[in-house]
């Protein structure tokens, strides 16, 4: 497209939702994705992954998702619905196209791709949070024979039957994988270096998420304070498996620190019954396992890495240091930077539902887009 309005980066839920509304608002959008699809990242998920949060909240602006669909959708049909989602609104990325670098050249940005570059005055980065697999090392870990491997390359247990597997981190990719694994019967264990918050799926017959909108204006310790003793009630004691429960309730750890609590889709009933055990921190690997903090050593014939993702994007807009922080997070998402013609959509951990929280964002900034563009037509 030549003269586009705005560049939008990546073709995900939030690429996709952002050049949904941007259009609906008359605007003419360039949409550029590194891989061959939309939904990329959905597509390389483990295989038995459903969302977190319920059909009803997930949908993106102006399309639900199908009633059809199970109460917590599968990976499967996630990207289907995205598939749906773009051609429903006529939505055609140019694939396989990655945008390397992003600068700001006059009142316009540059985007330079591997067929040269696209200019537009507003760019809108929506490439994700799950981009940059996160991989800590650990010593005598060239010593290690076992294989490891990122939650992003797991997929399924079949090539761990017969194995003993130990999955490191306890969030919701560290929890389900462990699940994944004992229900094939496989050994495994899960190192927890530092204390958890766990929330269930669903509490009272609603679904979570309907409790963090209900609460979502209220002040963050107001709302944990008033769940500790339903969430107790609900989930039962899980420090008695060997777990310690985190000081932060689970919203205050969202909105303070950007953790997600691990949201319980059976992973405590398997703890409970054995079928996952609980490992501490790891100090050390050896040639054919693990030395923990406490100074045990255990055996593992593979290692599998539910250590999250840690996207710096400093280095796909360089010299704008004002907009990141001292990770390469943006400061702000879903609103304008303090750089002219520059957004972030979806850059966020939400205790509302990411999806949600999305479509929230892509409405707010179509609007404001619209806005900064009629400004600039009416000072020239």
């Amino acid at each position: 497209m030549r003269n586009p309005d705005a560049i939008i980066i990546g073709a995900g839920p939030a690429g996709l939702a952002c050049a949904a509304t941007m259009r609906g608002a008359g605007l003419n959008v360039a949409v550029f994705e590194k891989a061959g699809n939309v939904g990329s990242a959905w597509r390389r998920h483990y295989d038995r992954l459903h969302l977190h949060t319920d059909r009803n909240h997930s949908g993106l602006p102006g399309m639900d998702m199908p009633r059809a669909y199970s109460a917590y959708p599968s990976r499967l049909q996630v990207v289907e619905y995205l598939e749906s989602y773009a051609a429903r609104f006529d939505i055609r990325p140019v694939f396989g196209n990655e945008v390397s670098c992003l600068r700001r050249d006059g009142a316009q940005w540059c985007a330079q791709i591997a067929t040269g570059s696209v200019s537009a005055p507003v760019a809108v980065v929506a490439t994700g949070i799950a981009s940059a697999p996160y991989r800590p090392s650990w010593p005598g870990s060239e010593a290690y024979r076992g294989a490891i491997v990122h939650s992003s390359e797991y997929r399924n247990p079949a090539p761990y039957l017969g194995k003993r597997v130990l999955v490191v981190g306890m969030g919701n990719s560290g929890g389900e994988i462990a699940l994944d694994l004992a229900e094939a019967g496989v050994d495994v264990a899960l190192s927890v270096r530092g204390p958890v918050q766990i929330l269930p799926r669903d509490l009272l017959g609603l679904p979570i998420l309907t409790w963090a909108i209900l609460y979502q204006h209220l002040p963050a310790r107001l709302v944990d304070t008033v769940n500790a003793p339903i969430l107790r009630l609900a989930l039962g004691s899980f420090e008695k498996l060997g777990l310690r429960r985190a000081a932060k309730g689970p919203r205050q750890m969202i909105d303070e620190d950007g953790r997600v609590p691990m949201i319980d889709v059976g992973t405590l009933s398997r703890l409970r019954d054995g079928s996952i055990k609980v490992r501490g921190g790891i100090d050390r690997l050896t040639n054919d396992g693990v030395v923990f903090d406490d100074g045990k050593s255990e055996g593992f014939d593979a290692i599998v890495l539910a250590t999250g993702f840690r996207s710096d994007l400093r280095g796909l807009i360089p010299d704008m240091e004002s907009v990141f922080d001292a990770y390469g997070r943006p400061r702000v998402t879903g609103q304008a930077t303090d750089v002219p013609g520059l957004y972030f959509c979806g850059q966020t951990v939400s205790p509302t539902g990411q999806l949600r929280e999305i479509g929230l964002e892509a409405q707010r900034l179509a609007g404001d887009i619209r806005q900064y563009l009629a400004a600039r037509r009416d000072a020239a």
